[in-house]
């Protein structure tokens, strides 16, 4: 999966990565991954969601999966992987689940090259947004 993840930056394709901690990847490398971003969000919520999300030159692809993408998942368990078709759902994931995620300043720490994670820092007197404070408050 690395590999071919590291093949789409290659070719141009924007890749961000929503992870719980261990990733191999290496985000950022000159002429490898220079588009793919990897941040890891930890907080309340140990548990994550496993959305996979394609805009696929505009003929948008999500799928919701049982599973990360570790080789013990991919190689040595039965896992699923489903395809979510009603427009409805596909817009709650991407605009409500996905993007909020990728909004979240207060428990993301993001990948450097080098595989070391850096906290977000907030601006002098400025709040950070909080994903899984904003699941509680706004999602049934």
């Amino acid at each position: 999966m690395v590999r071919l993840l590291y093949e789409a930056s290659r070719a141009g394709v924007q890749i961000d990565l929503i992870v719980r901690g261990v990733c191999c990847l290496r985000p950022s490398l000159p002429g490898i991954s220079e588009s793919i971003r990897v941040r890891s969000i930890i907080g309340r919520f140990l548990e994550h969601s496993r959305i996979y999300y394609f805009h696929n030159g505009g003929d948008e692809l999500i799928y919701v999966g049982s599973a990360d993408l570790m080789p013990r998942n991919l190689n040595r368990r039965v896992e699923i992987l489903f395809p979510i078709e009603t427009p409805r759902l596909v817009r709650r994931l991407r605009d409500r689940i996905l993007a909020k995620y990728l909004e979240d300043e207060a428990c993301t720490r993001v990948m450097e090259s080098d595989g070391t994670y850096v906290r977000l820092r907030p601006e002098p007197g400025m709040e950070m947004f909080n994903s899984q404070t904003w699941f509680m408050n706004n999602e049934p």
